[in-house]
């Protein structure tokens, strides 16, 4: 990577809530042994939520770019580098559902479509945008 670089990560306090979650899951499969259905619920829930930790300590920084392009996270922790030449669109893509609002930053390479969401970046995705867009451009 040349010239600076930006970085958009996983936030720390939601990683440390990902880790607790597990170890109560962990605690509750444990506290249910006796009741099959319990611990087998319970245990799934463990490795469910170890897993997504484990993915935020393998690969904290979701998306990065740089004068050359953009490295965006692919798979369960890979990462995949598109130069900007093949970025066709950068946006964002906003729902609202049962009261809520959510965001999606899409990055479409005609070829693919990375989503990423707000929890990915540790930023609202509007404001990464603006970033990806003023970046690309040199504004």
């Amino acid at each position: 990577m040349s010239g600076p670089v930006l970085r958009w990560r996983v936030r720390c306090d939601l990683l440390v809530l990902k880790i607790a979650a597990a170890l109560v899951f962990a605690g509750a499969t444990l506290v249910s042994i006796g009741d099959l259905r319990g611990a087998i619920l319970a245990g799934a829930a463990t490795v469910m939520m170890a897993g997504l930790a484990l993915r935020d300590l393998l690969v904290p920084v979701r998306l990065s770019a740089d004068g050359e392009g953009l490295v965006v996270v692919k798979g369960f922790a890979g990462s995949e580098r598109v130069p900007w030449r093949e970025v066709e669109r950068i946006r964002v893509d906003t729902r609202t559902r049962f009261a809520s609002r959510t965001g999606l930053l899409e990055i479409d390479t005609g070829e693919s479509l990375f989503l990423l969401s707000q929890f990915d970046l540790g930023a609202p995705c509007q404001q990464v945008a603006d970033q990806l867009s003023s970046f690309r451009t040199g504004a």
